[in-house]
């Protein structure tokens, strides 16, 4: 494979991820940070010394670095994978405020992967915006393609490429032990997206609403004690981005909205029983409000490219702080939670936060894990 001229928009989990894997397979790849406005060379070692954002943040080691423009007007491939921290509406005017900043200087024969989720038809509006902003034909002097990274599902086995171009050396950057990544049309993909989507959120939805109707203590038992007990939260939240994008693709009453809009109610609901679990645990230990504090434990990765685990984690905040003013969150599990005069009831809301946590003992803890078998 020859040095292909690489350049990852955004420095988020996944597009770091991405960007190692082409460095060590011999990419020439640069990926810019959106908060310092800069594109950074990622060698082959940094890629390896480096498994995550984080570390490479943390250590801050000396990088080459050059402008934006600079990079981009020299890329043969764009991938396109910021982090989007907007939410509702304001969502798509961040998406596309950043991929218009992506694409602008753009040359020529360049091709663009786009990583983030659209919903069915999503990416006809992106092929306009790269052509409105490059003033480049898509298909003939650019190139457009769909990848969504994330969001809960393993990589995608297809590369969905507009007008079904194939690009051999782009399906070997991407291909990762020794699997071949298969291109499809556009439409392809996004269908292929939206069933990995669905299939996931109607199946976690079917569990959650049916453990709501476990009344009796002996159900309840049994259902903890079963694989239930393994999802958490964290999982519940994961690819909501994608199941809201999706969301937009319908208009009107039919049965796709009801599965989204099913799924969707389905993660709200069971935050609410999750909240109302917590305050019947404060009237069955007698304990006042004022006394009590609630530490939410839930480990999130800053750098992913959705926010809706941040969004989520900041809402549980502000509904629980109507019932008890002294809520915290912990991301660290070696945090000392403990310390203090108040009792406190112990929110765990992923996995990796309860094999950190559980081993904790502590007379004025109470534990309640974010499994679907909560009330």
């Amino acid at each position: 494979m020859g040095a292909e001229r690489v350049v990852v928009y955004g420095l988020s989990t996944e597009g770091y991820s991405l960007a190692c894997q082409m460095a060590i397979h011999g990419a020439n790849v640069s990926i810019i940070d959106e908060s310092t406005q800069s594109a950074i060379s990622l060698k082959p070692e940094i890629a390896k010394t480096y498994p995550n954002v984080s570390s490479l943040k943390e250590d801050e080691p000396l990088l080459a670095m050059e402008p934006i423009d600079v990079a981009i007007s020299k890329a043969q491939y764009l991938f396109f994978a910021p982090r989007i921290r907007k939410t509702g509406q304001e969502t798509k005017t961040e998406v596309h405020s950043k991929f218009k900043d992506a694409t602008s200087s753009l040359k020529k024969g360049s091709s663009v992967i786009y990583n983030l989720p659209t919903g069915i038809g999503g990416n006809g509006e992106n092929v306009s915006l790269l052509e409105h902003v490059t003033g480049l034909e898509t298909g003939k002097s650019i190139f457009y393609y769909y990848y969504p990274l994330g969001g809960g599902n393993q990589p995608p086995k297809v590369i969905g490429s507009y007008n079904n171009k194939q690009d051999q050396n782009l399906a070997a950057l991407l291909a990762s032990n020794k699997k071949e990544i298969m291109m499809v049309g556009i439409s392809s993909a996004e269908h292929f997206h939206a069933i990995n989507v669905l299939t996931r959120f109607s199946g976690l939805c079917s569990i959650l609403e049916v453990c709501k109707f476990a009344q009796d203590d002996n159900t309840k038992a049994d259902l903890k004690s079963n694989d239930l007990q393994n999802i958490f939260l964290d999982d519940m939240v994961s690819g909501l981005y994608d199941l809201r994008s999706l969301g937009t693709s319908f208009e009107g009453a039919n049965t796709l909205m009801y599965l989204i809009n099913g799924s969707l109610k389905g993660v709200d609901g069971y935050i609410k029983r999750l909240i109302d679990e917590i305050r019947s645990t404060l009237k069955k230990n007698d304990l006042k409000a004022s006394r009590t504090k609630i530490a939410l434990s839930w480990s999130l990765d800053q750098h992913e490219m959705r926010g809706d685990k941040i969004e989520m984690l900041q809402s549980l905040i502000t509904r629980l702080r109507d019932y008890i003013g002294d809520v915290e969150a912990y991301s660290d599990p070696n945090l000392d939670l403990f310390h203090n005069d108040k009792t406190t009831i112990l929110v765990i809301c992923s996995k990796s936060d309860y094999e950190n946590l559980h081993k904790k003992q502590d007379n004025d803890l109470i534990v309640i894990k974010g499994n679907p078998s909560v009330k």
